[in-house]
């Protein structure tokens, strides 16, 4: 063989350019054999290098882990005790070092420019807030946004402490800011009490025109906002008050009835649709799946038919998915299954790759029943990984 051979008295060598170098000696059956199972040791070298290649230029290996392992590997060449193109191996290990130490220093000049992003974020945030604090008379939408700003910044990551704090004693002082004046602001309104009885009169009669209305979700929306305005006009002469507020609540209670109606009418017909994707869950747990091809051409049906069917109530749309999901997974196990059985296994680290798959696929099962989306889009990630590094 080009690599290798094994003499009469069964000692191994290697050939590299370096020349041939022992690497064993060879007692359990004829060279054949032999010759074999170091090649196939050469084969498994290869085998991972090739995955530390894919995993580095998927994005899915650590630079510096990768660096690490490749250079563990090629100290390891010197002594392996296999039959192939060790020199080849190394070049391409060399090659692989090269590329590690490249991403290694892309992710560094990636992480510093999320933290010089971070920094802009926050910036523009406490610019908003000065900004607002400044001249805002939105007082309600603009309170909104000062309280949708802490939020915000709350998701912002990668602020070093001091910028961090030194940008937030900004925003709370233009925070601080807005809330004076618009204190200032209403504590004049309460102080003119003969307009409020105007401004109730006009909201009063934005409600009874709203009440007739059959834009459910935007007149709802604007019914609470006019709530809103009511309560912070504060109160008119006690004499007007209460049948001011008769009136509104009147208006009020007419819209918010008749949506009552019409929601009953709608949950009616989710619950009818609930029943009929109970129906085909049923039919799809009951597939036989001794024939794996035909029971997939069967849930494939029943697939279309549950995804034709219209919207369910929101407290049954979980169990109602999470039983198709394990449904199709019944019928996914044995046609993965049946591929098994018909796949020669002979690459251990192909098997492993398989088998990591799996794993990944159940955490992902798992993530989508306990319902915590973070947990599901990890998941996620790390299937599609896990896939990409298998052969088509």
């Amino acid at each position: 063989m080009e690599w290798g051979r094994i003499d009469a008295d069964g000692t191994v060598y290697v050939r590299t350019a370096d020349g041939e170098r022992a690497i064993g000696s060879w007692q359990a059956g004829d060279a054949e054999a032999g010759m074999a199972f170091y090649v196939r040791r050469y084969d498994d070298l290869e085998t991972e290098v090739t995955l530390l290649e894919k995993r580095l230029a998927s994005g899915a290996g650590d630079p510096a882990h990768t660096r690490t392992h490749a250079a563990e590997m090629k100290g390891q060449l010197a002594t392996a005790a296999a039959i192939g193109d060790l020199d080849a191996l190394a070049g391409r290990l060399d090659t692989l070092l090269t590329a590690a130490e490249e991403k290694a220093g892309e992710a560094a000049a990636a992480r510093q420019q999320a933290r010089a992003d971070a920094v802009a974020a926050k910036e523009a945030l406490v610019t908003e807030a000065e900004t607002i604090a400044e001249s805002s008379t939105a007082w309600k939408a603009s309170g909104d946004r000062l309280r949708a700003i802490v939020d915000d910044w709350r998701q912002i990551k990668g602020v070093d402490r001091k910028t961090d704090d030194t940008l937030w004693k900004r925003f709370a002082a233009a925070r601080d800011a807005f809330g004076r004046r618009r204190g200032q602001h209403f504590a004049q309104l309460d102080a003119e009490r003969g307009s409020v009885k105007e401004v109730k009169e006009r909201l009063i009669k934005r409600a009874e025109e709203l009440s007739t209305s059959s834009d459910w979700k935007e007149t709802a929306n604007a019914m609470r906002d006019l709530m809103t305005e009511w309560k912070a006009a504060g109160r008119a002469g006690r004499d007007v008050e209460d049948a001011l507020w008769t009136r509104f609540r009147a208006a009020q209670d007419a819209f918010f009835s008749r949506r009552s109606e019409t929601f009953a009418e709608r949950d009616a017909e989710q619950v009818g649709n609930q029943h009929k994707k109970e129906e085909i869950i049923a039919a799809a747990e009951k597939i036989d799946v001794s024939d794996p091809k035909a029971a997939q051409s069967v849930l494939r049906d029943l697939q279309a038919q549950f995804d034709d069917i219209g919207h369910v109530p929101r407290d049954a749309m979980r169990r109602l998915d999470d039983r198709m999901r394990a449904a199709e997974q019944r019928v996914r196990d044995a046609v993965d299954a049946e591929w098994r059985q018909s796949s020669a296994a002979s690459n251990p680290f192909l098997t492993a790759l398989r088998d990591r798959l799996a794993e990944a696929e159940a955490k992902l099962e798992r993530a989508r029943k306990a319902g915590d989306p973070g947990r599901i889009a990890k998941a996620e990630t790390e299937v599609e990984q896990r896939r990409a590094l298998l052969p088509e």
